[in-house]
């Protein structure tokens, strides 16, 4: 069995990787003859990056896009109108326009693309709602996360427009990869908006096996007090032999990660992943 997992951009870089970097997450799957790429970055830079890295995008099976903010579906226009062939995974109401307060200010945080743009490139677009999909060879989406932490609160700050009202988002348009390997499930995020904690008991409850790896976004990075003490102690305690978590996690949570967790390495876009 061949999986690998190549980050094609993420906020940092190393500095002699000749790579560009942005605000955005891209990971491009490779397990057996099955190819997937999650998320899709802020814009087309992760492309090039593929390109640097030798990674294929002619041969993608599947697209799959965390949820409905810039900075994961941003690329995605770039991408459709360079390659086809794939089908389009989100979860149910991606294309619900997405805002975030700052300064007293609504800022549009969504998709730069609609349904009907996907009709226009004549792609495939599968909406998930069950909380389990599987895609064939050990791979699985995931969505519908229970929310079962109490401590794992959304900022209130995020809102989505229905009605013409701007309403708290809930994120039910987040989705995971988990990937069912000998070792252990390993699991792809994008932003984990519902809860990291949420997201990976989901998790360990289907599947019911160890978790081996976790890559992607915790968004800890808004976390404080009692949330980043449980979340910190909860991957340290799960003997996750990888964790590779960046992006919107923050410097704090990250450093606490490091210093707890044997595993833990810093997701840099050009980081690679190979597993037996």
């Amino acid at each position: 069995m061949s999986f690998k997992i190549t980050t094609l951009i993420e906020n940092s870089a190393d500095k002699d990787s000749g790579l560009e970097c942005e605000h955005g997450l891209s990971f491009f799957i490779e397990k057996d003859d099955v190819k997937i790429l999650f998320d899709t970055g802020q814009s087309g830079k992760f492309l090039s990056n593929a390109e640097k890295l030798g990674v294929d995008l002619n041969c993608l099976d599947y697209v799959a896009i965390s949820h409905g903010h810039y900075d994961h579906s941003g690329g995605f226009l770039e991408l459709a109108s360079r390659f086809s062939g794939f089908e389009l995974i989100t979860g149910t109401g991606f294309f619900e326009k997405k805002y975030g307060l700052k300064k007293q200010e609504y800022k549009y945080l969504g998709n730069s693309f609609t349904e009907e743009d996907l009709k226009a490139f004549n792609l495939l677009h599968r909406s998930v709602s069950e909380p389990v999909t599987h895609l064939g060879r050990g791979i699985y989406i995931l969505t519908a996360f229970p929310r079962v932490n109490s401590t794992e609160g959304i900022n209130p700050r995020f809102k989505l427009e229905q009605g013409g009202e701007l309403i708290a988002d809930e994120f039910n348009d987040e989705i995971l990869l988990a990937i069912d390997t000998p070792k252990g499930i390993v699991v792809v995020m994008g932003c984990s908006h519902p809860g990291v904690r949420n997201m990976l008991d989901a998790v360990k409850t289907y599947f019911q096996r160890p978790i081996h790896a976790v890559l992607g976004g915790t968004h800890l990075i808004e976390a404080g007090g009692k949330q980043l003490e449980e979340s910190v102690k909860y991957l340290s305690d799960e003997r996750i032999e990888l964790l590779g978590v960046s992006h919107c996690t923050g410097k704090d949570a990250m450093s606490r990660l490091k210093e707890s967790v044997p595993g833990y390495f810093h997701n840099l876009t050009g980081s690679i992943v190979i597993l037996d």
